[in-house]
């Protein structure tokens, strides 16, 4: 099938981490300034990741990058959260998708016609793409977010459940920009943080 001119790559980061929002991001390549070496962001250090960032928001016909918070994570669950990152992060481009690809098994709901590809940050450029603005942007907001609250080491694992971000959350609890829906988040709610954010609360 011939695709579009406008179809736009779609792909979340953050759906694994016990802290911090999900984010998603949505790009139009244009076909004229091919940008070499696009691939799934998780394949790529983080220098490069940052590279190619750049020259995808100076070469694409359109980019959008979109979160959810980690309210309307709880609020949600997380898969409803990264939908509607990716809806929001389609919505925000001008000019607006005719077609969109989405990373994964479902679409969210849209105003144009999608597919979801499974493994699609490595085989659809477009969708590499918008891996490498999801990744490089939420990942610039968990540093933001560790030096907020260093003691979780933030920066280093982006939220994931390293062995170290969990002796943190036994140490100190959640923080508010843990997910409080989330099994090891639970677990220590009544841990330091945890314990104060509950005392403190009406």
């Amino acid at each position: 099938m011939m695709r579009p001119r406008l179809t736009c790559g779609v792909d979340e980061a953050g759906r694994g981490p016990l802290a911090g929002p999900v984010v998603a991001a949505a790009v139009i390549l244009d076909p004229a300034r091919p940008i070499p070496g696009l691939k799934d962001s998780k394949k790529l250090s983080a220098a490069n990741r940052i590279r190619l960032a750049e020259e995808i928001r100076q070469h694409a016909l359109a980019w959008s990058i979109a979160s959810a918070s980690v309210e309307e994570i709880l609020e949600l669950n997380i898969l409803h959260a990264s939908l509607l990152a990716m809806r929001r992060a389609v919505m925000g481009l001008t000019p607006a998708a005719e077609y969109a690809l989405i990373d994964g098994n479902r679409c969210p709901e849209l105003p144009c016609p999608a597919l979801a590809i499974v493994k699609g940050d490595s085989l659809e450029p477009c969708i590499s793409a918008a891996s490498i603005l999801a990744k490089t942007k939420r990942d610039k907001e968990m540093t933001i977010l560790a030096d907020i609250y260093p003691e979780y080491g933030f920066d280093k694992h982006a939220g994931y459940p390293t062995p170290e971000h969990l002796a943190a959350l036994e140490t100190w609890g959640p923080a508010p920009v843990h997910r409080a829906g989330f099994g090891p988040v639970k677990k220590y709610a009544s841990v330091g943080r945890g314990a104060q954010n509950k005392e403190n609360t009406p």
